[in-house]
């Protein structure tokens, strides 16, 4: 399908029935992700709560047009309450589920919080959210980087092809400059109202679960948190199933109360 936002086309598809129809999960991938991180997670999510879906790459990954560089520290504000609420309007989105990985869980977060269009969102499901930098970030993010052209960026051609260098240093970049230290996210969260899902894996490379009681202590809405032992950064793929249960369970209790 053709989308558009903030002036850039966007890879995207559609599963399911449309927003007139159902209720519409909208997943938001990682700071290295695109639409395919999701592979058989989504379709499998929204057939279980009969919801539609639409899965995108944002700007700057996967197929999507290229994003600005050097990115801006507020990038993720940009995309929470630009980006997705133009996306919002124009696919006539008025109950979405944010389901969210990583930088796409922050992403969740601010436009809960602030967006114009927050009032259409029903609920979160995040899965190892950033709400605001630890010391295990800045070292794990230095440490990929270091490994880059031995170990990841074949990995990652995969999904975003001749883009890869420039997405991957866009990502590393922001995170490592001095200034991004101080990005924080915890004011925002008392303005989160909607019922939230937090899954962390406790052997996350990229965050501790002082994330998961950070979010779960301030948002006013009500939230449930899962950590899964032996688990790091993507738990729906390392722990697919265990994600796609605690997901379709949390959402079924409140998309029916």
């Amino acid at each position: 399908m053709k989308l558009e936002a903030a002036g850039r086309r966007l890879e995207a598809r559609w599963i399911g029935p449309g927003p007139e129809d159902a209720p519409t999960l909208i997943f938001l991938h990682d700071g290295l992700g695109a639409a395919d991180s999701w592979k058989k997670f989504a379709p499998e999510l929204a057939a279980n709560l009969e919801c539609g879906a639409l899965v995108y790459s944002r700007a700057g990954y996967g197929s999507s047009d290229p994003a600005p560089f050097p990115r801006p520290v507020e990038f993720m504000h940009d995309e929470a309450l630009i980006s997705l609420p133009e996306i919002l309007e124009k696919l006539a989105i008025r109950r979405a589920i944010l389901v969210g990985h990583s930088d796409g869980a922050s992403i969740s977060l601010i436009h809960a919080a602030r967006a114009s269009t927050r009032d259409r969102v029903i609920a979160l499901a995040l899965e190892a959210p950033h709400v605001f930098v630890e010391p295990l970030t800045v070292s794990s993010i230095a440490a990929v980087r270091e490994r880059y052209a031995s170990e990841v960026r074949e990995k990652l051609a995969r999904l975003h092809g001749p883009g890869t260098d420039a997405t991957f240093q866009g990502w590393a970049d922001v995170w490592l400059r001095p200034e991004f230290l101080s990005w924080n996210l915890e004011e925002l969260l008392p303005s989160v109202t909607c019922p939230v899902l937090v899954i962390q894996g406790e052997d996350d490379e990229f965050g501790t679960a002082r994330q998961v009681e950070s979010i779960a202590g301030r948002v006013t809405g009500p939230v449930e948190t899962v950590l899964l032992p032996g688990c790091g950064h993507s738990s729906h793929f390392q722990r697919r199933e265990e994600t796609l249960e605690a997901m379709a369970a949390f959402l079924h209790k409140h998309l029916m109360s």
